[in-house]
């Protein structure tokens, strides 16, 4: 038997449904993407180098480290995340802290660029570095270097860190874990992996000695187990010649240790797990069921793969719509096939009950859907839709080849160094992708379900509250409901519907003025019903155009009706539009860029868009179909209502210390005022869809006061006659509205209240400063420098001074309306004994800032910052689009953003000085902390 039959028998699909030339590209090797310079030095490190202009001046760095947690010792569990740690604690080039301060004053956030995270597996250390200083790139290769073979774990910088970890597994505690604990080993079959999850065991953090951790590094912090991926815009060349020289100096482990690759066995059998805690408030299933992991070695495993893409695919068309039908089974479920852990693959099916009496109906659904695809398979129109779906999805990529940022490729060079999954480039791929998908037979999808959903390996995982245990299926129901099946279970049947989107064309309207700002590159529109229409067109993307489409109002103009003025837009998107209900509409739309959801708030209405030339008109279609045309579907509404219902329900049954927490916090920050309370079940009662219709319909019926807003790849005179049919065509009564600002804001006085919540000895803190505020350009620059430098001092202190939190944030917040109003809040969570301290720590540190002003150094690191992060943000088509629509909204002054440079230079010690006595006032102060309960 030939090799590639052999293959396919082992996987369990029939040769016979496979065509002939499928078969043959067995002996087809992969093609790796030529653009990417991979190579290995002489000392085993390997590397990949891509030169990628998006953004521009810009480049991604990765050092990644085959080890992780699997490889400790039972005295190190824990201390390959602990290594990660230090990496940031101390190297040859940067001692102690020095690394993230010359980082920051680079322009580099700690933590929002700079990170790195430790798995079972691997370890990978984050840099995203600017490439338009001298210098600076070498800069960031030394720091990946040091990260490799330079880290000192000091004794010293050990023990303060030990607070930081110890912290950060504080915060992972409760119910999560609680229940993870249990359930974990089973589903794992008592593997490595079941016993070494990368936070490690608090026993150990707190006890293990230095040369533990050093001898975790020796052993695999070593070339052979190590690459280097940069990408971005810079010579490939230079980089190339550099990393030779730094990294080239590490010298080869002489006899390496051995890196065992560890595995996960498969028993065979069926494993059930039934899981409850106090704390767990939600109903959740999954059903697992695990495979051998396969590689992708050929060009027959890549058409495996977009067969796989094609059933997930079709899947989770499924699933979604249950969701949607008028008596769902669950809230939420989704079914598909994907890597699992170690050496296996898995597919798994998740559902999210409304309650534990729902548990077995939603179990129920899961298993059905898997067999009646089973049983059935799925059907000829479903294939072509979701063939239709990913080439377009490819067909796009395709087109933003050379505006597709350095950080999504890579997870290509890293997947293909820790997993050997191979990277193509996407002309290849699409390439590939045009002349083999029309030979993927439904046939051979359906042959799919039959080898994922088997009664071998099999692992079924019930999660939920303890107060409903008594209503869960029991371990041997649940076996009985695998063993069985459903006789008469039916076909799936396809609901589409082939009619036209509108059921008239619009009346078209004209452009009535046109004005141009050259600074800014936008025209201003006026049409003849009033619309006033912006347009930036851009060649940030080739491929995107992005609409905001917003009229002032909202649910503020219905007093009373808070309920259904909160539930209206997600009624509305239920019923679909026009002759679609909203699943005809998905299966309408395949194959298009199309994305349009109406919105009704607080203070606005409004349409969210995003599209491609291509589709633009269907996209407009859809928008016009929404403001004249809403759908109404009385049953899906009502089974959507239910089961909000019945999850509020069991959300108040059990009460989480982080629910308690956040509804205390914000009953306080708002006076407790019945127009911030949290929804109830109670509050569903109070819901109807046809006085939601009715605010819609009134909210839509005016789209005189509506701005709209178009950022993307279009041309302004190309779109004008699609803009004059279908925006100047909506309805217009010439009405003047405005919203009726509720005016909440934090109570003036100071306020401190404990809450006694939760069973793990772990605690929050918020301290809530706020007043009001003179709301101009000025102010707000000196509101966020306050709050970045703030930031800084509050992780040197809490952090890395006192070891006594993982991470503190601080945030801000300015309001222009009704009245100016500004907010700062701090958060970080902590041991319960450590409070007070952290606390006092806190306001000294505000203290410090009132008394002397910012620290120069921190200044420099915010103006760094801010600078660095407009730059990437003026080149991009989300900023402009909510940039435009949010300042258009406040009646702000679009010019303000070129005036950044300006304002960044009025930050100074004396302004942050008279800032913070301004804004860090004593006067109105809430504090707000969470306790565990007392025993």
């Amino acid at each position: 038997m030939k090799k590639s039959l052999l293959v396919l028998c082992v996987l369990g699909i029939s040769t016979a449904l496979i065509p002939t030339f499928a078969q043959d590209l067995h002996t087809q090797k992969i093609p790796l993407d030529p653009t990417v310079k991979t190579g290995k030095l002489k000392n085993g490190i390997t590397y990949y180098i891509k030169k990628n202009a998006e953004p521009k001046n810009r480049a991604e760095l990765r050092l990644i480290v085959k080890a992780g947690s699997v490889l400790e010792t039972d005295a190190q569990q824990g201390l390959a995340h602990f290594m990660e740690h230090m990496n940031f604690n101390g190297t040859t080039n940067f001692p102690k802290n020095e690394l993230v301060n010359f980082l920051q004053k680079t322009g580099v956030r700690f933590g929002a660029d700079l990170n790195a995270y430790t798995g079972f597996d691997e370890t990978v250390y984050m840099l995203p570095i600017p490439t338009d200083s001298s210098g600076l790139l070498e800069k960031g290769l030394q720091v990946l270097d040091d990260w490799a073979h330079g880290a000192l774990l000091d004794p010293a910088e050990i023990e303060k860190e030990r607070g930081v970890v110890l912290e950060e597994s504080r915060m992972g505690r409760g119910a999560q874990q609680r229940m993870r604990d249990k359930y974990l080993k089973m589903i794992l079959n008592n593997s490595r992996y079941a016993e070494r999850l990368p936070i490690g065991k608090d026993s150990i953090l707190k006890t293990f000695k230095p040369e533990s951790i050093k001898a975790f590094y020796k052993d695999w912090y070593r070339p052979d187990l190590m690459a280097v991926v940069a990408v971005g815009d810079f010579d490939v060349a230079k980089v190339e010649a550099i990393i030779a020289q730094k990294f080239g100096k590490i010298p080869a482990v002489i006899k390496p240790k051995t890196r065992t690759e560890y595995t996960i066995p498969l028993n065979g059998g069926t494993d059930v797990a039934i899981v409850t805690d106090s704390e767990y408030p939600q109903n959740v299933i999954q059903l697992i069921y695990k495979q051998p992991s396969t590689k992708e070695k050929s060009m027959f495993d890549i058409r495996n793969n977009i067969a796989q893409g094609l059933y997930n695919a079709m899947m989770g068309q499924r699933m979604q719509e249950l969701t949607q039908k008028a008596n769902p089974p669950f809230l939420y479920g989704a079914s598909n096939y994907s890597d699992f852990l170690g050496n296996l693959d898995s597919y798994t099916s998740i559902a999210l009950a409304k309650d534990p009496s729902s548990v077995e109906t939603a179990l129920t659904a899961l298993l059905e859907e898997n067999a009646r695809v089973q049983k059935f398979g799925f059907t000829a129109p479903e294939l072509e839709r979701a063939k239709k779906d990913l080439m377009n999805q490819m067909e796009q990529s395709l087109k933003e080849k050379d505006k597709t940022k350095s950080a999504n490729y890579v997870q290509e060079y890293l997947d293909n160094f820790l997993h050997q999954k191979p990277y193509m480039g996407i002309e290849a791929y699409y390439a590939f992708l045009q002349k083999n998908i029309g030979g993927i037979k439904l046939e051979e999808i359906n042959a799919l379900a039959k080898k994922y959903i088997t009664d071998k390996n099999r692992a079924v995982v019930i999660m939920g509250p303890e107060k409903g245990k008594d209503a869960l299926p029991t371990e041997a129901k649940i076996r009985t409901m695998l063993s069985q099946t459903n006789s008469d279970l039916k076909a799936y049947v396809d609901d589409v519907l082939d009619s036209p989107l509108l059921k008239a064309e619009p009346k078209a309207g004209k452009v009535i003025s046109e004005k141009a700002d050259e600074k800014l590159g936008i025209t201003e529109l006026v049409l003849s019903n009033g619309v006033k229409v912006l347009l930036k067109p851009t060649d940030f993307k080739n491929d995107e155009i992005l609409i905001q489409a917003t009229g002032k109002g909202g649910y503020s103009l219905f007093p009373g009706e808070r309920e259904t003025g909160i539930m209206t837009s997600y009624m509305l998107q239920s019923g679909g539009v026009g002759p679609y209900n909203q699943t005809q509409l998905q299966k309408f739309l395949a194959g298009k860029t199309v994305g349009v959801e109406p919105y009704l708030n607080e203070l606005k209405e409004g349409v969210e868009g995003s599209t491609n030339p291509k589709d633009l008109e269907t996209t407009l279609q859809l928008i016009y179909a929404y403001f004249t045309e809403p759908r109404k579907d009385a049953e899906v509404v009502g089974g959507m209502l239910a089961n909000q219902k019945s999850y509020l329900e069991n959300m108040r049954k059990t009460l989480t210390p982080d629910k308690v927490y956040s509804d205390t916090l914000n009953a306080v920050l708002t006076s407790n005022n019945p127009d911030r309370r949290p929804l109830t079940p109670e509050s569903i009662d109070k819901v109807s869809l046809d006085r939601g219709i009715e605010i819609y319909k009134n909210r839509f019926a005016d789209a005189s006061d509506f701005v709209f807003t178009f950022v993307g790849a279009f041309k302004v005179d190309a779109i004008k006659p699609l803009l004059e049919k279908y925006i100047g065509g909506l309805p217009s009564t010439d009405r003047d509205d405005t919203y009726k600002h509720p005016n909440i804001f934090p109570p003036k006085g100071r306020i401190e209240k404990t809450v006694y919540k939760g069973l793990e000895p772990k605690s929050r803190v918020t301290i809530v400063i706020s007043g009001e505020y003179d709301y101009n350009p000025e102010n707000n620059i000196q509101i966020e420098a306050l709050q970045e430098v703030l930031q800084i001092k509050l992780i040197e202190a809490l952090r890395e001074e006192e070891s006594g939190v993982y991470g503190v944030r601080v945030s801000e917040d300015v309001d222009k309306l009704p009245t100016g109003h500004y907010r700062f809040n701090i958060g970080f969570g902590c041991a319960p004994e450590n409070v007070d301290k952290l606390v006092s720590r806190t306001l000294t540190e505000m203290k410090k800032i009132k008394d002397n002003g910012a620290d120069p150094k921190d200044i420099e690191k915010f103006v760094a910052e801010t600078k660095r992060k407009t730059e990437v943000a003026l080149k991009t088509n989300g900023f402009w689009i909510n940039y435009i629509d949010e300042n258009t909204f406040l009646g702000d002054d679009l010019n303000e953003v070129l005036e950044e440079d300006k304002l960044l230079k009025s930050i100074t010690v004396p302004s942050t000085k008279a800032a913070a006595n301004k804004y860090f006032s004593d006067e109105n102060f809430i504090k707000v902390i969470l306790m565990p309960e007392k025993k």
